[in-house]
């Protein structure tokens, strides 16, 4: 089953969006399951507090990486081969 907000909630700022990939990278140690790399973090902030900072656009991606790891954990095996397709000919 996919993780549920409660489960792993989307991460709010650092500490959250830290906390929440070494626990997924923790549960997908345990049950053998090869995830990517989560985004590295941002190292160009300005500190300005900008509309559109570059943290909100980690976090969002943090968040998506979140998303991605949860359906893989939840069927490791159903989605670590690619279907076949026919080409019909």
């Amino acid at each position: 089953m996919p993780f549920a907000d409660t489960d792993f909630p989307p991460p709010t700022n650092l500490a959250s969006a830290q906390a929440l990939i070494a626990a997924i990278r923790s549960e997908a140690a345990a049950q053998q399951v090869d995830l990517r790399v989560p985004p590295p973090e941002p190292t160009t902030c300005c500190g300005r507090g900008c509309n559109g900072c570059v943290w909100e656009g980690w976090l969002a991606a943090v968040a998506y990486w979140r998303d991605e790891a949860s359906l893989l954990l939840a069927s490791p095996e159903g989605l670590a081969a690619p279907a076949s397709h026919s080409t019909g000919t």
